[in-house]
């Protein structure tokens, strides 16, 4: 059966899928978490993954994944300075307002043609064959409808809720080995710098002050 044109698409100025990052240094990272969740909450949305980093020596940190209805991304997003300090904040946007536009056509198309095949098999007595030809193609066709409709439905949620990731950090510990105290070694260490730095000063004058003497007894000779 041949397939008809196209029927035309009015092209969605929504078809646009936001993605967000912000990373946010902050005190303490249990009260940054349930703020961030809070904000989510507070905006409609939810935390979808999350994943935290802990160590002796390194700063903790906590990323989290939240999603938001579109319409309050950039109200959530303006909240994340209240949280802390934010070294990184960025957004993009992917359209697939192309592709939903794409889609819709071949949907429409594929529905026409079930109609008509639907209506061929009802009508038509022909040979055996040939009817069960017909229901093979029916459906193909109507296996072909749910794959586009299960897309459309995926792209529809995709630029309903955007996807906020905020990573909230500690600022990293000045640590050592078990036992040291960090302050006093740093003191240590600058005290045998300066005796360095002066020992160098005595080494070097004990070759001028020799050469000096020399030149001057030249000098007199």
């Amino acid at each position: 059966v041949p397939s008809e044109p196209p029927m035309p698409v009015v092209l969605p100025d929504w078809m646009l899928i936001r993605t967000g990052y912000a990373s946010i240094r902050v005190d303490t990272l249990e009260a940054a978490i349930r703020r961030v969740t809070e904000v989510a909450g507070l905006m409609g949305g939810y935390v979808a993954n999350s994943s935290f980093q802990t160590g002796e020596q390194a700063a903790r940190s906590a990323t989290l994944e939240i999603k938001l209805p579109t319409a309050r991304y950039q109200a959530a997003f303006d909240q994340l300075s209240g949280i802390g300090r934010v070294t990184n904040a960025s957004t993009s946007t992917q359209d697939v307002g192309e592709e939903y536009v794409d889609i819709s056509a071949r949907t429409a198309n594929a529905k026409r043609l079930e109609e008509r095949l639907v209506t061929l098999l009802a009508t038509r007595a022909g040979k055996l064959e040939e009817v069960l030809g017909v229901e093979r193609e029916l459906a193909r066709v109507r296996q072909e409808i749910e794959r586009y409709e299960g897309r459309l439905r995926y792209l529809e949620r995709q630029v309903a809720m955007s996807t906020l990731s905020v990573t909230v950090f500690e600022s990293g510990p000045l640590v050592g080995n078990p036992g040291d105290n960090v302050i006093r070694d740093a003191f240590k260490e600058a005290w045998r710098n300066f005796v360095g730095v002066v020992a160098g000063g005595i080494a070097l004058l004990g070759v001028i002050v020799p050469v000096g003497l020399v030149l001057v007894g030249v000098g007199f000779g």
